[in-house]
């Protein structure tokens, strides 16, 4: 082996395994210190753009949840109006009722048609109800999106409930021309009584399905966060390996370029000695 002075390739060779160590070293304790494998885009470039649209839908089906709950209370709110106006129709034909018995003298009957007409306009005032704004009854449905897709083909739709309708919600009872439970028909009672308790059923079976469609969504979201866990969060157990493995490299590589750079005192020794 020759003994040269300018050029020290033991010293170069180990300068480059200690910096090889020591960048293997700090991207280590990068990963550990993030919890994430992916640093830098060049860690994993095809990882990273996977992760990605995988985190976009993620956050997508995150926010289709909000507009469901949005779009839950909604119809909790529209039922709430449409029990209590069962409960005033049930009153409304107690009423009625009372006011056939033919031993109630006109007092008494007046004092029945007082409720009735308090009792209407509450029914009245209920068909206006609204919902942020938006209207409870009314011509005009909706749609929710339940898919990330934003796909009208699986999006659920919301009826509308024309709750002043005379022939599918309480209109006839509401009518100007009804000013009197003389001029009230049990059927027409029992008709709008009907017609609400079919509303209801709609208002929850549109609930029920929302209800499922969060259930999916809540359980895709699940499983789209694990596929990205699996891409981009770092596996602890084996990256402090890792770690030990570089800063024990990184230690006897330091030594070993200390003893390289060493070496060339051996010319010196045969300069010396020769001398």
């Amino acid at each position: 082996m020759s003994v040269v002075i300018n050029t020290n390739i033991a010293a170069q060779i180990a300068a480059n395994n200690l910096a090889t160590s020591n960048r293997q070293l700090q991207e280590s304790l990068n990963k550990l210190s993030s919890g994430s494998k992916i640093v830098n885009p060049s860690d994993d470039a095809g990882g990273l753009a996977v992760s990605m649209k995988l985190t976009a839908t993620v956050n997508r089906e995150g926010e289709l949840q909000n507009n469901i709950s949005d779009a839950t209370s909604y119809l909790q709110t529209q039922d709430g109006a449409l029990q209590v106006s069962g409960s005033i129709l049930d009153r409304i034909s107690q009423l009625e009722t009372l006011y056939q018995d033919p031993t109630k003298n006109s007092s008494d009957l007046a004092n029945y048609n007082d409720e009735f007409t308090q009792l209407q306009a509450e029914l009245s005032s209920l068909t206006n109800e609204n919902f942020n704004n938006v209207s409870l009854f009314g011509t005009g449905g909706f749609s929710v999106d339940v898919t990330d897709d934003l796909s009208s083909s699986a999006a659920v739709s919301v009826a509308s409930q024309d709750l002043s309708n005379t022939g599918t919600g309480i209109g006839v009872l509401i009518s100007s021309s009804i000013t009197s439970l003389a001029q009230t028909s049990l059927s027409d009672i029992t008709g709008a009584i009907q017609n609400v308790a079919t509303m209801r059923a709609n208002n929850g079976a549109e609930q029920s399905r929302l209800s499922f469609a969060a259930s999916m969504l809540t359980t895709n979201q699940t499983n789209l966060q694990a596929a990205v866990s699996a891409i981009t969060d770092v596996d602890v157990a084996q990256e402090t390996t890792n770690l030990a493995k570089w800063n024990v490299l990184v230690q006897s590589g330091t030594a070993m370029l200390t003893q390289a750079n060493q070496s060339a005192q051996t010319a010196l020794k045969l300069i010396t000695n020769g001398a």
